[in-house]
């Protein structure tokens, strides 16, 4: 009874698992592969070459090539104002002759002033000697025999520091006008868009929260839409 239940019971399982297996095999079969999608369409590439201006690099080369900073420095160095001219920076010329004039007048005033001095405090102190030397006492002018030695010797020395300044001075000014020259010369080639403009437009200020005017400066072709 026992061997008969078993075999019943086996029956039973073997057939589910036969179901099962039947089941499976008849929805594998029904599933269709997904159709392949091939992309035929072409890919599109795309190079972007971009354009270099050669026209404004020559521009510059013939510039510096005709137009030469050291040629420029180099006249202004050997006298004042050659340098302006050859930039044909005319206009400066009354600012560089002016200034170097100036430094030449303050420095001939200065050392004219120093041996006038010089020369009373040598005459002063000769006639001063046990000697009596008065041969240059009496060519002095009646100021400086009445002013104390010490007086004229301490403004000999003050003068002989103007010359000494008024020589720097002059220096520097011959060397402004070489530099001047030369940055001159070098902007020649500098290109200034003509699209530089400098405006005042109403605006809004987000950090004061206030409405006011604004200044506002357009570089290139970049214009503001209004």
């Amino acid at each position: 009874m026992k061997q008969s239940l078993h075999i019943s019971v086996a029956k039973k399982i073997a057939f589910i698992a036969l179901f099962i297996f039947c089941t499976q095999l008849s929805f594998a079969q029904n599933i269709k592969p997904l159709p392949v999608v091939t992309d035929t369409t072409p890919v599109k590439t795309s190079i972007t070459v971009k354009k270099v201006n050669t026209t404004k690099d020559k521009k510059i080369d013939s510039v510096l090539k005709n137009h030469s900073p050291r040629i420029a420095a180099i006249r202004s160095a050997i006298f004042p104002g050659l340098g302006q001219i050859y930039n044909k920076k005319y206009w400066k010329l009354p600012i560089v002759y002016g200034g170097i004039g100036a430094a030449t007048y303050v420095f001939i005033d200065n050392i004219k002033t120093y041996h006038e001095y010089r020369f009373a405090y040598n005459a002063r102190y000769k006639a001063a000697l046990p000697t009596h030397d008065s041969t240059d006492y009496f060519k002095l002018k009646t100021i400086y025999k009445v002013v104390q030695p010490e007086s004229i010797r301490a403004a000999r020395n003050k003068f002989r520091q103007n010359v000494d300044y008024s020589v720097l001075f002059f220096i520097l000014l011959w060397g402004l006008n070489v530099v001047d020259a030369t940055v001159d010369a070098h902007l020649k080639a500098f290109d200034v868009s003509p699209n530089l403009s400098l405006n005042i437009v109403p605006g809004h200020s987000e950090l004061a929260n206030t409405n006011g005017l604004s200044l506002m400066l357009n570089i290139g072709n970049n214009k503001r839409n209004r």
